[in-house]
């Protein structure tokens, strides 16, 4: 397995060309159904969001007063359950959901087609969805893979190559321009690429935090936070 370092190198490497030539092959388009922006049978929404990409989301209603915790909440992969709720130390964090367990910013109009509030500053999972980049080593949780293309090895990834993977979704097998192929493809390099910087400076800054009975702790890039998003080490 690659280290996270050599994996960044390759994804800087990816060429935006081959992934949008694997992205036409597959095809997409969306069809505003919600189905990635709701809960589904036996979890809620969960789609990772960077803290910068927070900080933007919560500047994104200028009529709206969000705060960090209107827009992302703990990441609930290895917390534990207490007698007060989830607890423990987790590594992202997810976008925010409803009572319903949908994304905030998600809506459906009279007629049931789906619309995101805040579409123009959406995260890059968001941007990027059905499409996932495996790299040699690397694996995204996003599910079980229904489609994929190999990337040539010689031109994408280094030596080992990557794999463009579609997931679950209504809109494949679809028509798309090559404009909104190579769109797709620059925000899904942009993605891979943060991913694994992110997890990098993640693995530089942890330290064990030690959280109380029902205490949560995030591990991010800018290191320890509470739940509402402030450093760990700030006084509350």
């Amino acid at each position: 397995m690659q280290s996270l370092d050599a994996e960044l190198e390759d994804a800087r490497q990816l060429s935006v060309a081959d992934l949008a030539d694997a992205i036409e092959s597959i095809g997409f388009e969306c069809t505003r159904c919600g189905a990635c922006c709701k809960a589904d049978a036996e979890d809620d929404h969960t789609a990772t969001v960077f803290p910068d990409e927070v900080r933007t989301l919560e500047e994104s209603d200028r009529d709206a007063d969000y705060d960090w915790r209107d827009v992302a909440r703990p990441m609930p992969y290895g917390l534990s359950a207490g007698e007060d709720g989830l607890e423990g130390e987790t590594f992202e964090w997810a976008l925010q959901t409803d009572g319903c367990g949908d994304c905030t910013f998600y809506e459906e109009d009279e007629s049931g087609t789906g619309a995101c509030t805040a579409h123009d500053d959406r995260p890059l999972i968001c941007r990027t969805y059905p499409f996932s980049i495996a790299l040699a080593g690397t694996s995204q949780p996003m599910g079980e893979a229904v489609d994929s293309v190999a990337l040539d090895a010689e031109h994408d990834a280094g030596d080992e190559g990557g794999i463009v993977r579609a997931h679950e979704c209504d809109g494949l097998g679809r028509d798309i321009s090559r404009e909104d192929a190579e769109t797709l493809a620059r925000a899904l390099k942009e993605r891979a690429v943060r991913e694994l910087e992110e997890a990098i400076a993640v693995r530089d800054e942890y330290a064990p935090a030690d959280p109380g009975p029902g205490e949560i702790v995030v591990h991010d890039s800018e290191g320890a936070k509470r739940v509402d998003g402030t450093p760990l080490e700030e006084p509350e």
